[in-house]
Formats: C-alpha cells, sequence, structure tokens
C-alpha cells in the first residue's frame, strides 16, 4: 500500500482594484493601501508527499525557474512541521510573469494550504501567515482569497464582503517593469499632500466595494509615462465599455471588469491578437469551496485553513 498522498490544486491570480503607495517606512518598505482580488486565471500544481527519513523537495516547472517560490515554501512548511519527507511537485504557469498577478505568490501559497493535508500534519492560520510573510508580501493574501484590504506592506489583511463573479478581460504586454525602479520614480511625488488625498479617495473606494471607474493605481502613472501600450489598453477597455479599467500591482498587466459576460467575451475577441485572457472575480466563498472540493480526498470537514481527516 502506498504511503504517497496526491491532490492537483489551482493557485489563482489576483488584480489590486485600488493601489496607493505612501512614504517609505523605516523597514525600507512602503506603506500601502490596496485592494485585492482573485481571479479565475490560475497556475496548476500537482503535488505529493511520501514520508521518508529525510526531507526531499523536487519541483519541476515548464519555465524552468532558478529560484521558485512553490519550492521555498515547501521546505519552510516542512520546517515548519517538523516533518520529513519526499515532496514532489509539477508546475504548469499560466498565470503571466512579472505582470503583476501575483502568480509566483500565489503557487507559495497553494503549497502552504495544500502540503500540511497531505502530510497530515496541520499548521494553524497564524503560522501559515508568519511563514507567508516570509516568503513575499503578497503571499499572505492568497492565504485568504475573495476581497480584501491590504495595508502596510499589503500583508495587513482585512477581508471585504463578497461581491458579484463580474467578467473581465485581461491584456498582458509582455513589458517588464522593475518594482524598485517604479518605487523610485514615485517617491518624489509623495508630498504629504498627496498622501492625504490618496487616503480619502482609497477609503471611498473600500466604502464603493472596489469596483469602481475612477479607480487608481499609483504604479500606473509611471509606468504609462514609460510605456504609452499601457495606457492605450486602458483606453480601449474603457470605450469598450469597461466598468473599470486598471494595470495590476506594479505591471504590466491591464484589466478591464465589464457588466456582464456576453460584453466580456465581445472585448475579448477584440484583444484576441494581443493575447488576451478572460477571467471572472472569485468570492472568498467560491475560493475556499474550491479548495475542499480540490482535498476533498483528504479531509472529511469543512474548515479553514483544509485540514486531514486524521487532525479532525
Amino acid at each position: 500500500m502506498s504511503l504517497t498522498r496526491r491532490a492537483r490544486v489551482r493557485a489563482l491570480a489576483k488584480i489590486n482594484l485600488e493601489l496607493r503607495v505612501l512614504a517609505e517606512r523605516p523597514d525600507g518598505y512602503h506603506e500601502l493601501r490596496t485592494i485585492f482580488h482573485t481571479i479565475s486565471l490560475a497556475d496548476s500544481i500537482d503535488i505529493a508527499f511520501t514520508p521518508a527519513r529525510r526531507t526531499i523537495i523536487e519541483l519541476v516547472d515548464d519555465l524552468h525557474l532558478d529560484d521558485n517560490l512553490a519550492a521555498r515554501a515547501a521546505r519552510v512548511a516542512m520546517d515548519a512541521m517538523r516533518l520529513t519527507g519526499h515532496v514532489e511537485m509539477r508546475l504548469k504557469k499560466r498565470i503571466p510573469m512579472g505582470a503583476g498577478l501575483g502568480g509566483g505568490s500565489s503557487d507559495a501559497a497553494a503549497v502552504l494550504l495544500a502540503l500540511p493535508v497531505l502530510a497530515g500534519r496541520g499548521l494553524a492560520m497564524d503560522r501559515l501567515r508568519q511563514l507567508g510573510e516570509q516568503l513575499g508580501s503578497d503571499v499572505p493574501f492568497f492565504l485568504l482569497g475573495g476581497a480584501a484590504v491590504g495595508i502596510g506592506r499589503g500583508t495587513e489583511l482585512f477581508p471585504l464582503p463578497d461581491g458579484r463573479p463580474l467578467s473581465g478581460v485581461l491584456v498582458s504586454p509582455g513589458i517588464h517593469i522593475s518594482t524598485a525602479g517604479a518605487y523610485a520614480r514615485l517617491n518624489s511625488r509623495l508630498t504629504s499632500e498627496s498622501q492625504q488625498n490618496k487616503m480619502v479617495t482609497f477609503q471611498s473606494r473600500v466604502w464603493d466595494g472596489g469596483v469602481s471607474r475612477a479607480a487608481c493605481n499609483d504604479f500606473e502613472t509611471v509606468a504609462a509615462e514609460q510605456h504609452g501600450i499601457i495606457g492605450a489598453i486602458k483606453k480601449r477597455m474603457l470605450r469598450a465599455g469597461a466598468s473599470m479599467a486598471l494595470m495590476t500591482g506594479s505591471g504590466s498587466a491591464v484589466y478591464g471588469i465589464f457588466p456582464g459576460s456576453a460584453q466580456a467575451s465581445e472585448v475579448f475577441r477584440v484583444f484576441r491578437k494581443e493575447k488576451a485572457l478572460r477571467f471572472s472575480l472569485v468570492s472568498r466563498a467560491r475560493y475556499r469551496a474550491m479548495w475542499w472540493r480540490t482535498l476533498e480526498e483528504h479531509i472529511t470537514a469543512k474548515v479553514w485553513p483544509p485540514r486531514n481527516r486524521k487532525e479532525q
């Protein structure tokens, strides 16, 4: 009888419905105000755990990445569980890299959620969140899913109510934008007055639920100055009837959200030459249901984070 436990999990992407950059903090990071939302675009990870006398972590990915967050997540999870074993992972990337969609962070969070279930050694949410923060600022959000306000480095998260599963179209122009460079270009514009204005408008966006035609991403301003295609894609999305259009993260992907799936389908065809991607907003309830369904062979109760039936 094999002791190996396996699962195929989906690591969902995210978009930022609002992203404001405030002053630089004493720790070198910038104070942020953002609204995250998970979307249906996803990587997939086949993950298997087999008990063993020593820990071996093997990851195969179609891009042959030298430093993969999923492998790092497996290592820190095994250390936190004080467990040894053979972890095998096969990662299929579908989320464009370097586009502000959080693909690597989501891959890491997916491993943090799945591996303890397969290993039968649970980790509490507080501990998972700590491990996530060690791996990257966006990782803790993917332990939550749905819509959430992020402050500080983006790791202090406050869940927002689930909204409608609106449809969207995403275009990634394939431009690499240096996050450090984007922060550097923003620094000269971070006046006390501008920061106060940002706080007021951000608060309004949160009260509106995040989806707003007036949504703002501070990184988009400096990115569009260097890369005109970003502004051009946004204008085309808005002319096509998008409820909102925005660059996500530090770039360079631009998305539009549309009132209905039929309209999103029409716009998707318009952008077919740009290799556009369709998506829908994924609520927290739907996010958790996806995970419970994926791991149903190994769990018996719908608790969060998912736990192996032996721990119930």
